[in-house]
């Protein structure tokens, strides 16, 4: 009972994760920093005025559905678990080929925060910037590996840890 203890708390919080993300509704993406600045321009503003975006800097950003919930271990237990959502930033135009590789994206992705929370990256200095560095540095490095050209970064929107 001891050992499936653990394993329950797991699945209880997976599946938890996984109801409130289905539940939530889906958040919008936000309108780029380019479009948002050039609606508030005054209208005697002349389009020769303003320096026109490189092409190369033009980014999409395409925020996942749905929730990657990791489980925390301590002394062979579930201590906490971590509830994490991801943005992938890419190429212009991508977005139909990034939900296509989705599943492919979420199995690398979470393999990669289960590497992280086995090696103590959830611990109690979690958000300690070094930490966060290599966690983004790992989840971009994997999902480039999947979709090299479309892939430039994978952002970290929204993460919690609850203590069991």
């Amino acid at each position: 009972m001891g050992k499936l203890l653990p394993i329950l708390l797991a699945l209880a919080g997976v599946g938890g994760g996984m109801g409130a993300g289905l539940l939530l509704p889906a958040a919008e993406t936000p309108e780029p920093a380019e479009a948002r600045d050039a609606a508030c321009q005054p209208a005697e503003a002349s389009p020769e005025a303003a320096p026109a975006p490189d092409a190369t800097d033009a980014r999409d950003y395409v925020k996942l559905p749905n929730q990657f919930v990791v489980p925390v271990l301590e002394n062979d237990r579930v201590a906490a678990m971590v509830v994490l959502s991801l943005s992938i930033e890419a190429a212009p135009g991508t977005r139909d080929a990034i939900f296509a590789r989705e599943p492919k994206l979420r199995d690398t992705l979470l393999q990669v925060l289960f590497d992280h929370a086995n090696m103590g990256g959830f611990g109690a200095d979690f958000t300690e910037t070094a930490n966060m560095d290599l966690l983004r540095r790992s989840l971009g490095e994997a999902a480039q590996k999947i979709m090299p050209e479309q892939i430039s970064d994978v952002l970290i929107v929204e993460m919690a840890r609850q203590d069991v």
